[in-house]
């Protein structure tokens, strides 16, 4: 009678696995990428760098104008205060963005250094160049933040 119970129990947790195993897995839904207070603290700096994107045409015509003070004043002004609401905005994007928006504001530095440079020595051909990588860099800046933010 034991091994009968034993046999018994053994058919049971076999039985037991077997439908266990067979079921289908709950489908797992991803969490949202942003949660409301990331999204929250994005928006509230993404006006700013936007801002500063549509008047980057005025460093444009400061440096063709040769207006170097200037230049430095918009440089050393909005364009490094749009950089420190993108240094801001990258603690709340998704893992996976942040080293390149780190790259992204590493890069937009190192051109408006260059401009700088170059109204220093009133360099305009330089100071176009790196201010059309100024430009391209904040839009690539803005293509990483999440589209209801944008």
């Amino acid at each position: 009678m034991a091994r009968q119970r034993s046999i018994f129990s053994l058919i049971l947790v076999l039985l037991a696995t077997f439908l266990f195993s067979c079921g289908s897995p709950s489908v797992a839904t991803a969490p949202p990428s942003y949660t409301p207070a990331q999204l929250a603290k994005i928006e509230g700096y993404v006006p700013d760098v936007q801002v500063v994107r549509d008047r980057a045409d005025e460093l444009n015509s400061l440096i063709q104008n040769g207006e170097w003070i200037k230049v430095g004043n918009f440089i050393h002004g909005p364009m490094t205060e749009a950089r420190l609401n993108m240094t801001y905005i990258i603690p709340n994007l998704d893992p996976q963005d942040q080293p390149k928006a780190r790259q992204i504001t590493k890069d937009l530095f190192n051109h408006l250094v260059k401009i700088d440079q170059a109204a220093t020595v009133g360099n305009t051909d330089r100071a176009l160049s790196n201010y059309k990588d100024v430009i391209v860099d904040i839009d690539k800046f803005l293509q990483l933040l999440p589209k209801t933010s944008s």
